[in-house]
């Protein structure tokens, strides 16, 4: 009974909704209050209200229940006393209205204003959804009596008049023309003014008034509908209208793609139609001098009143933009769309255009500042060049309002931006011969003397091959303090010049087309007066590419120079500390590479180079390439590998050009992280934390002259120049340090622009008690893994001390945008005692074994058999002590540890000559007594063959997977089970650190489809002292459409496959050292591979054609044999086919539902069995059939085992163990429709379906479930669900389906 009591505390609370924005509305306070508007935004069944001015959230209310609000309207006037100000506001959804009232209250003191939502009444529940809802004033027209009247239109194209002081409904009008319709707008302020346009769904506008015999008074039922006009043209379906101030015009949007404005006196479109859009159009706003469109194509278009299309916004995902809103007096524009984004754009009157600045400062009379500047000796140029004429060939920032300049007179300027629009030029140097200048660049300095505001080295190449080097000094009127040349190369062989910050001025690089690097050093001290330096040679580095470096950095802390070429090749170099303190050498000594990465960013260039310190002997490299991603890997200075730990791919931009951070100067304002570079002719930076764009500026491509320089807030402090026409064109927008709000705004979390179908909670670690360190962190924040239907996933940050969605970053998309269907996150390592002798790839002998780096990986999958894993880059250690000013990206940010993300680790898809290896049926399993055992059976080499002339388009419904590593082994394989829609069940393997696919078997499949995976790893014989041998069971656990359950023991495959795999060197068979594929054009194509037991010989007598196919699939996907390869050859069977193997279901739980299992979980009973040891796990499912069903099931030592053969099944030939099934039956009618999603521990059931329920049901100590409590949530279409215990006495539900939303049971 106390357990009883304790239980009924428990209680289920709804968290916020992450999903679309279904409403926008506008709250005008008095002008001493606010100039600013606020923000009402409904998303799901909450309202949300911003203040624009600052950007933050003020409150969010609770409306509904299980409801979405579809629209909200603010009464124009408002009750006032003292500081007190009262409006009514509506809110409706669905069938639902309920009257609010706001109060507003401003505090005298401090000038904060507070915010309260009071229920002030709840209509009845309307027979038709409502579409719009308007105040209206009472015939006497006294302040009074106002807005006493609402009036409210519905979906069958009725008005109702509800008497807001007499809480009645007053009547009803029905118009003449009943339809069905999309969409409905009132205007007016009293009944007798009250125009009702209607969008049918036969492409019309009806436009129609309701006519009473005694004017406004709503006592008087004697009203009736009186039609005005009809308004046709549209040739599809209305979608939304919206009304002008006056009332004179309307505009209305379709599902043709085009806007119409019409006259309501002349009943006919004014003005041209507006065509833009390329899909349908959602909504639309309109003003005096402007009209607004949004539509499915996520564009907001903004027009002139003429027609004329003055701007493209494009910065929301997926479905589309389906609401926007326009205020004039501010000049703001809102849109928000299905990705849960609300923008905030605010547009500029220049001359008689309405144009949207890339980047506005509220209240900055000039946002962007335009120079346009010639050289100094080319001011009367006509743009016609020749032979002899001057012209740019480089140029660089250095600060906001200095650039460099080089020309092909190998002429060297300064050029400072004034306050005047101006541009002051020095000459500071002309280096001799007047040889062209190939290269540039520049190290900026700071002060070394008080009198000495500059201080930059400025690195030249020209084309003779000379190398010269100018130290810039002064403060207003700088000049060269320092001269020096030499010969670096021979004559048109010097094509690169480069400066690395952590080295200092006192070295310098120089490259030639053949991937040659020279280090030189000068000598000298920086004090002295005298004008040139000592230079000498410390070395040559030779690059086994032979192609032309492109960026360079250096580590010495890790000794190590980075570099990357023309082919996205990178290369390591040594850098030693006597090498930078030695004197020179001869040319003739040239030092190899150390480590190679061949095709980093395929065939394409890599543009930056950057090295942050991980540990003593780990650094993190990051590269940015003309494919538009961003590649990370992990240098270990001891070992002397390099991995490939992940990637970033930006769609917006096709060549990522450098990546830098901003700095968090307050606590409202994130430590973002920026890409700059190029989409075809515009060079943008984006935003990657709030995946926005902060500006963008056509200059017609990477391949002219430019330079770009971000400040510390990059939305504030940007500059951006670059070379056209013998003209340099500068864009700098820089704000001082005031905190002024920067738009576009992005008010709310961006997520997935379409539905969800699988999430996770990223996974701590379990073996960590409640008030270990790692769970105080997890109770503060939860981060959740989502896939989505356009092949997006991401990972979201809920606040669990704040009680909101932080953040959401995109990781990345699967090759060709395919559906993700499941996630799973895989963190915990199982341990496998090894009998292989001297195993290849061990871990230091003097650690132990769980000191080895244990990987933890997200694992998705989905259409077009797409598995791609995901690496947890947790803790990332960046560079400190630099400011956040990128130029070209030679310079990486300052910042802390960064949080938890991931990066895209490998991708592995079929080929189109590859299918999914379909096999055939087995053998009918009748009834729940049926017994066969695992069978293992060889397949025929027509297999391969059937792969290359086969084509389909199935897809991966399921997945889960877990980790294995054999004892003092370096490898870490992760084995993936994956369900096909074609009733065929894959178990995979991703070999670590080398990322290499393997087939382990086939499971036979049934005669449906799998819809559902779970897997469960018992450990049989736990290791403890005088024990140190691991014994484990693998079983996977699928669920079918048919409504079965089966059960698959793959033990003797996982166990054979690790240690075959741990006792072969993989990396002298396969180049391991390229990147995963994806989907761009740089990468090509991949091949389906087989590796034989004969794999060492053929390597040896092939070495060059397995490495040409490496290259081409840099994560192959690889069949391995059963038979230990021999180094010697010595194998019997080394000419043996390759083999597979298919392993059968071990039991089949029939009719467990009556339809398709949607979902299944597996946890740790903490009931113990009355016999034997064994542990005791329940399995627990739902399905279509609304019912949910619950197994119970444990696996006992044959040694301690003391039950009936006739009771127990036998899982292996081995009779080491045995399983007892036990079945708990379940509810029927657990959910009123099918249930989607299922989570359970030892005690509790979680259960979510398409009925918008979240039950909770207990799980009693025999197996049998009793409800506890149920709530509504927000979300539509539920997919998915999972939840986490953040204590004992406190979970989080999280649900996903059309958005996501948290759900905290505690007790």
């Amino acid at each position: 009974m106390a357990e009883e009591n304790s239980r009924r505390k428990w209680n289920p609370h709804a968290g916020p909704y992450l999903g679309e924005v279904s409403s926008l509305a506008f709250l005008n306070l008095p002008q001493h209050v606010s100039s600013i508007p606020y923000l009402f935004a409904g998303s799901g069944s909450e309202i949300l209200l911003y203040d624009l001015s600052s950007g933050e959230l003020v409150r969010s209310f609770q409306v509904f229940e299980g409801v979405r609000v579809h629209g909200t309207v603010c009464s124009k006037s408002f009750v006032h006393s003292a500081e007190r100000y009262t409006y009514k506001l509506v809110i409706f959804g669905e069938k639902k209205v309920k009257i609010f009232s706001l109060i507003v209250e401003l505090a005298s003191s401090s000038g904060e204003i507070s915010v309260n939502l009071e229920n002030f009444e709840s209509l009845p529940r309307l027979s038709n959804w409502v579409f719009d809802v308007c105040f209206l004033q009472d015939s006497t027209g006294s302040l009074e009596e106002e807005d006493k009247v609402l009036a409210i239109g519905c979906s069958d194209n009725s008005l109702s008049i509800w008497d807001i002081k007499e809480s009645r409904m007053a009547f009803e009008i029905q118009s003449p023309e009943r339809c069905l319709l999309y969409t409905m707008r009132l205007w007016g302020d009293s009944i007798s003014t009250l125009r009702i346009a209607s969008g049918t769904i036969f492409n019309e506008i009806i436009v129609w008034r309701a006519v009473g015999l005694d004017g406004d008074n709503v006592d008087h039922r004697h009203y009736s509908a009186s039609h005005m006009l009809r308004l046709t043209g549209h040739e599809g379906s209305i979608f939304r209208i919206v009304w002008s101030l006056d009332g004179s015009k309307i505009v209305s949007v379709s599902d043709d793609r085009s806007a119409r404005i019409w006259e309501i006196d002349s009943q006919e479109v004014v003005g041209p139609v507006l065509f833009g859009h390329s899909v349908r159009v959602w909504d639309c706003c309109i003003s005096d001098s402007l009209i607004v469109t949004a539509g499915e194509d996520c564009t907001c278009r903004v027009w002139g009143v003429d027609g004329t299309q003055l701007e493209v916004i494009k910065e929301h995902i997926g479905r589309g933009i389906w609401r926007c809103l326009y205020d004039p007096n501010s000049s703001l524009l809102v849109t928000a769309g299905f990705d849960s984004a609300i923008k905030v754009h605010q547009l500029h009157n220049r001359g008689s255009k309405m144009l949207l600045d890339a980047v506005g400062v509220l209240n900055s009379p000039d946002k962007v500042e335009y120079f346009s500047t010639c050289l100094p000796n080319s001011t009367e140029h006509t743009g016609l060049t020749d032979s002899k004429s001057e012209y740019v060939r480089c140029l660089q920032f250095t600060q906001e309002d200095t650039i460099y300049v080089a020309t092909n007179h190998g002429c060297l300027y300064h050029a400072r931006l004034l306050s005047s629009g101006n541009v002051r030029w020095t000459e500071l140097v002309r280096i001799p011969e007047e040889g062209p200048i190939i290269t540039m660049d520049v190290m900026s300095g700071g002060k070394v003397r008080e009198s000495c505001a500059l201080d930059d080295w400025v690195a030249l190449g020209d084309g003779k091959g000379n190398m010269t080097i100018v130290r810039v000094i002064g403060d207003m009127y700088p000049h060269a303090g320092l001269n020096q040349s030499w010969k670096a190369s021979p004559e048109r062989q010097l094509l690169g010049a480069f400066w690395c910050k952590s080295l200092g001025y006192r070295f310098v690089f120089s490259c030639n087309p053949r991937g040659l690097l020279k280090l030189w050093k000068l000598s000298g001290s920086l004090e002295s007066a005298a004008e040139t330096y000592d230079v000498s040679l410390l070395a040559e580095f030779s690059s086994g590419f032979g192609k032309r470096i492109m960026c360079v950095d250096a580590s010495v802390e890790d000794e190590v120079i980075l570099c990357g070429d023309l082919r996205g090749n990178i290369t390591l170099f040594p850098l030693t500390k006597d090498m930078l303190h030695g004197v020179s050498v001869s040319s003739e000594l040239k030092i190899p590479s150390l480590k190679y990465f061949k095709g980093a960013h395929g065939i394409s260039t890599v543009s930056s180079l950057s090295v942050a310190r991980l540990t003593s002997n780990k650094a993190e490299i990051c590269s940015t390439g003309a494919d538009g991603c961003i590649c990370y890997f992990e240098y270990d200075r001891e070992m002397q590998t390099l991995e490939f730990m992940g990637l970033k791919q930006l769609k917006e931009l096709n060549l990522v050009q450098s990546v830098c951070q901003g700095v968090q100067f307050s606590k409202d304002h994130p430590n973002n992280d920026y890409a700059a570079g190029f989409a075809s002719t515009d060079f943008i930076l984006w935003n990657l934390t709030a995946e926005t764009k902060v500006t963008q500026i056509s200059c017609g491509g990477w391949r002219r002259p430019h330079s770009f320089y971000l400040g510390e807030i990059p939305e504030w402090q940007n500059c951006f120049a670059y070379v056209k026409d013998d003209v340099i064109h500068i864009h700098r927008h820089w704000v001082g340090g005031q905190k002024t709000k920067v738009f576009p705004l992005n008010l709310h979390t961006q997520f997935h622009g379409r539905e969800l179908h699988s999430l996770c909670f990223i996974s701590t670690d379990t073996k960590a008690g409640f008030d270990s360190e790692e769970s105080k962190i997890s109770d503060r924040s939860s981060w959740i893994a989502t896939g989505c239907e356009d092949g997006s996933v991401r990972l979201t940050r809920y606040a669990s001390e704040f009680g909101n969605w932080s953040t959401s970053e995109l990781l990345g998309e699967h090759v060709g945008g395919s559906a993700v269907r499941s996630v799973c996150c895989v963190s915990n390592m199982h341990m496998m005692s090894s009998d292989v002798p001297n195993l290849p790839d061990v871990c230091d002998q003097d650690s132990a074994v769980d000191d080895c780096e244990s990987p933890r990986l997200l694992i998705s999958v989905g259409a077009k058999r797409v598995v791609t894993s995901w690496l947890l880059r947790n803790g990332r250690h960046k560079k400190k002590g630099e400011s956040c000013i990128s130029d070209n990206g030679h310079d990486r940010a300052s910042s802390e540890v960064s949080p938890v993300t991931f990066q895209w680790l490998a991708t592995d898809m079929p080929t189109k000559s590859r299918p999914c290896g379909k096999i055939e049926k087995s053998p009918k399993l009748e009834g729940v007594e049926e017994d066969t055992s695992a069978n293992v059976t060889k397949l025929g080499s027509n297999t391969y063959n059937e792969r290359e002339n086969y084509e389909d388009d199935w897809r991966y419904m399921a997945a889960t997977a877990f980790l294995v590593k054999c004892v003092g082994s370096r490898l870490t394989i992760c084995f993936i089970a994956v369900a096909c829609s074609d009733a065929t069940l894959t178990l995979r393997a991703l070999v670590l650190p080398h990322r290499l696919w393997f087939d382990v078997a086939s499971l036979v499949p049934l005669k449906s489809p799998v819809l559902s995976l779970q897997h469960a790893v018992v450990p049989l014989d736990p290791p403890h002292e005088g024990n140190t041998s691991y014994s484990d069971v693998y079983l996977l656990i699928s669920g079918a459409t048919d409504g079965s359950i089966a059960f698959w023991d793959v033990t003797k495959c996982v166990e054979a496959f690790v240690k075959q795999v741990s006792s072969i060197h993989i990396e002298k068979y396969i180049d391991c050292q390229l990147r995963p594929r994806t989907g761009r054009g740089s990468q090509g194509g991949r091949k389906w591979k087989l590796l034989g037991s004969k794999i060492s010989k053929r390597a040896q007598e092939n070495s060059n054609s397995v490495g040409e196919a490496a290259e081409e699939d840099p994560a192959s996907s690889l069949e391995l044999t059963n038979d230990h390869p021999q180094e010697n050859g010595e194998n019997e069977d080394a000419d043996s086919l390759p083999v597979t193997s298919e392993i059968k279901p071990s039991h089949v739980v029939k009719n467990a539902h009556q339809s398709g299992v949607n979902c299944l979980h597996v946890s740790r009973s903490n009931s113990s069995p009355s016999y034997g040891n064994g542990l005791m796990f329940n399995v627990i499912s739902g399905g279509d059939d609304q019912s949910l069903h619950c197994l119970s099931f444990n696996i006992l030592s044959s040694s301690n085992n003391r039950a009936t053969i006739s009771e127990i099944m036998d899982l292996n030939q081995t009779p080491s163990y045995r399983i007892m099934l036990t079945d708990r039956g379940g509810i029927a009618s657990a959910h009123s429709s099918a249930i989607k999603g299922v989570w359970m521990d030892a005690n509790w059931v979680f259960s979510t379906g398409l009925d918008q329920r979240v039950r909770c049901w207990f799980l009693d100590k025999d197996g049998k479930l009793i409800e506890h409590a149920h709530i509504v949530i927000s979300v539509p279409e539920p997919e998915a669900l999972d939840a986490k215990a953040i204590d004992e006495n406190r979970y989080q539900i999280a649900v996903a389906g059309r958005g996501i939303q948290m759900v905290e049971f505690s007790g």
